[in-house]
């Protein structure tokens, strides 16, 4: 009597537990949802990076050597020029010799280290569809002050040992000119970016930075860093006199892609 007590107990239980396995198949459910995002062209300024190490969460603050009240701000987006660095050729003795003049190292506000000189571009369409950077020397370098040698016929501006650089993972680079050389009024190449590149914000600079030994007005000499990718070769023949020449790089990008 027991013994079957037992045995119908246990299948009352198995019975339970089946019915449980039942209901919860019967419980579960699917349903689906989805996420979503959409973004849309920046028209805001981009800030100047670090040209070697870009790094658009700790932007710099370049120093124009030329310009005691700060350089120029960048153009609007979304396809922007953000920043050109003005070129410094130094303080040098007159000379009746064919010279080369290396360009300052680009300096920065607060303890930033000194970089090669660059040009950077930002690229916030979000179209792929490429662009080209150009620039011209609108003029001769011409004195700042009246003086009888007003004008610095021949100095010639040269880029060379170019590279590109971005914070874009995944993005095929735009292509720099390998060499720059300046002609007063005609607009050089400096680099492009066919349809499917160059998305982001990427900067174009020339050379290493190096220390070199400048002559000063009153004899004495000092060590500065340059850069000499980018340099100004003056005639020796070209009449000079004691004052500064000045000339305008003006920088152009529009939305025609490379070839």
């Amino acid at each position: 009597m027991k013994f079957k007590v037992i045995t119908m107990l246990s299948l009352a239980t198995l019975g339970v537990l089946a019915s449980q396995k039942v209901v919860n198949a019967e419980e579960l459910k699917t349903y689906q949802s989805n996420g979503s995002v959409k973004f849309i062209p920046n028209l805001d300024p981009t800030d100047p990076v670090d040209p070697e190490k870009p790094d658009p969460e700790n932007p710099v603050k370049p120093i124009d050597p030329t310009d005691p009240e700060g350089p120029n701000p960048g153009t609007q987006g979304p396809l922007s020029i953000d920043y050109a660095s003005s070129l410094d050729f130094g303080t040098n003795r007159i000379s009746n010799k064919d010279q080369i003049y290396y360009a300052r190292a680009q300096s920065y506000e607060g303890d930033q280290q000194d970089t090669p000189n660059f040009v950077q571009i930002s690229d916030h369409r979000g179209t792929n569809s490429g662009w080209t950077l150009k620039v011209k020397q609108e003029g001769e370098f011409t004195a700042t002050s009246e003086t009888l040698n007003n004008v610095l016929t021949g100095a010639q501006i040269t880029f060379k040992e170019p590279k590109v650089n971005s914070n874009a993972k995944n993005v095929e680079e735009p292509i720099p000119s390998e060499i720059i050389t300046l002609k007063v009024g005609e607009e050089s190449l400096v680099t492009s970016a066919k349809a499917g590149t160059g998305a982001g914000t990427w900067a174009t600079y020339w050379g290493n930075v190096e220390t070199v030994e400048e002559h000063l007005e009153s004899g004495e000499t000092k060590m500065v860093n340059v850069t000499k990718a980018v340099k100004l070769s003056v005639p020796g023949a070209t009449p000079k006199d004691a004052v500064t020449y000045q000339t305008k790089l003006v920088w152009s990008l529009t939305d025609t892609p490379g070839q």
